[in-house]
């Protein structure tokens, strides 16, 4: 039996617990294969919960070999590698994106890009549908709940 054309994918979530940063790198470096250009991937939690070093263990996996951090000051940061390229967004510090200048996301994303968008919420209706979602969220020492939704 065939499937339709207008016929949608059905949205998978699951829950996880690291125990380290390097273990939520880990995490995210198993992910990384699932992603192909033009996905977008909305990092959610709190200040200090691991949303970089979530993004830092998917452009180390896809083989890029550049260091990786927090974009807050800049907005973005691309990192090029042989068969792909990364925008790392954080939107921390925008308020709603409708008072900000429209094409100042317009670089990185441009479809061509896997695109890993922290803060994303301030970019609410303007981001498209996103591949995943993660919330990362505290549980104490180095603990952190990942939970992960696929659409």
């Amino acid at each position: 039996m065939g499937h339709s054309s207008d016929q949608r994918a059905v949205a998978r979530s699951w829950t996880l617990e690291t125990s380290s940063a390097q273990e939520t790198e880990g995490l995210a470096a198993e992910l990384a294969p699932m992603l192909k250009a033009g996905d977008v991937v909305l990092l959610k939690g709190e200040l200090g919960t691991g949303k970089t070093t979530f993004v830092r263990g998917v452009v180390h996996a896809l083989g890029i070999k550049d260091a990786v951090n927090s974009p807050t000051f800049s907005i973005g940061h691309r990192y090029v590698g042989e068969h792909t390229t990364v925008s790392h967004l954080d939107l921390y510090r925008l308020g709603m994106l409708e008072e900000e200048d429209p094409g100042l996301l317009g670089d990185y994303l441009t479809g061509e890009e896997i695109a890993l968008i922290e803060w994303p919420d301030a970019a609410h209706g303007l981001l498209g549908e996103p591949r995943l979602e993660i919330k990362i969220s505290h549980r104490g020492q180095d603990k952190r709940l990942i939970e992960v939704s696929q659409r």
